[in-house]
């Protein structure tokens, strides 16, 4: 039997409290970008430990609930439209999640109506823009990178189904551009920081893009999935992996699917290099498992799901440590 390094033993202790682990200590909290019309406020926080405990980041971009004045008296049906396009509350168990496990954690502050952080930022609709589109700049749906903003749910959502067009009027390019360098910019960086720093140290590394997803659609009777793995169809993340992933949620009695019918985003797209020992895997969770029975706030299912989670990042950090080393990403990751 292989030795497991003496950081993922001890990952499995019990914490004595809330926010507190005799395993890791208290993570070091930094915040980074800006949202326009409401400075001061930070765009997203991290919170992480120096040196990594575990080979695990978590990222929560679609959480954000800092919605400045101007962003809110521009749309149509705030009070509607604003937390169907939020994964609502789902940072709580990325927090909890991190502080059990020693994962990093990166969390949105800047909501998705104001900028999607797994939209591209070229990932733009131009007829909303005021202006339109740049001289000789693209439009709507002219790349790969476009056929979201077509759909109405680009870089910046346009339209939601049942509600139509959600905003007022078109949005200043000035102010698409302070979204893009306030926001999107900055969060890519920083996610990208500590996916680099957590491969460095353990030679491998997994992203687990947290995100959550209204109740889906049961079929012939059958009860529906609770949880999305979405890999980019292999592309993102090992297969021993999402196999480990699997188990994990089988083992905790939970129905899981496989990138149907999130197979994971932009997010995945960036960051994900398999060949280098970056992993990246999108966790919808449903919504109804940890909300409350009207989806607004934390319900009594949010403990068990936690519990759930911290299992799978547990379990998933042994193997991407095994992986680091078995596969030679760590002598390379040194050099």
């Amino acid at each position: 039997m292989r030795a497991k390094p003496r950081q993922l033993l001890l990952m499995k202790q019990p914490f004595a409290s809330r926010g507190e682990s005799p395993a890791h200590g208290t993570a070091l909290a930094t915040s980074g970008g800006c949202i326009p019309g409401l400075e001061g406020t930070p765009a997203f926080t991290v919170w992480s430990h120096d040196p990594s405990p575990v080979p695990v980041v978590i990222a929560v971009p679609h959480a954000g609930r800092s919605y400045p004045h101007d962003l809110v008296s521009g749309m149509r049906q705030p009070a509607f439209s604003a937390p169907r396009l939020e994964d609502r509350l789902v940072d709580l168990v990325g927090r909890a999640v991190a502080e059990r496990t020693g994962a990093a954690l990166i969390v949105a502050h800047a909501p998705r109506a104001m900028i999607d952080l797994n939209r591209a930022s070229d990932d733009i609709d131009w007829e909303m823009i005021g202006g339109g589109a740049p001289d000789g700049g693209p439009i709507a749906g002219s790349s790969a990178s476009g056929r979201r903003a077509r759909s109405g749910l680009g870089l910046v959502p346009r339209r939601l189904p049942g509600l139509g067009e959600l905003w007022k009027w078109p949005i200043a390019r000035e102010e698409l551009v302070a979204r893009i360098a306030g926001v999107h910019e900055p969060y890519h960086a920083a996610l990208g920081g500590l996916l680099d720093s957590a491969r460095a140290r353990w030679g491998a590394v997994l992203l687990i893009d947290l995100h959550s997803m209204p109740s889906l659609p049961t079929r012939a009777g059958e009860p529906a999935a609770e949880f999305v793995l979405g890999d980019r169809f292999g592309a993102a993340c090992d297969g021993a992996l999402v196999a480990e992933a699997f188990a994990t949620l089988g083992q905790a009695r939970r129905l899981a699917a496989h990138n149907r019918p999130y197979a994971g985003g932009y997010v995945l797209e960036r960051h994900a290099r398999r060949q280098a020992g970056v992993n990246c895997l999108q966790l919808e969770i449903d919504r109804r498992i940890y909300l409350d029975a009207a989806a607004a706030e934390p319900g009594p299912g949010l403990d068990g799901t936690v519990e759930v989670v911290a299992a799978l990042v547990q379990r998933m950090a042994i193997a991407v440590a095994d992986l680091g080393r078995e596969r030679g990403y760590w002598r390379a990751a040194a050099e």
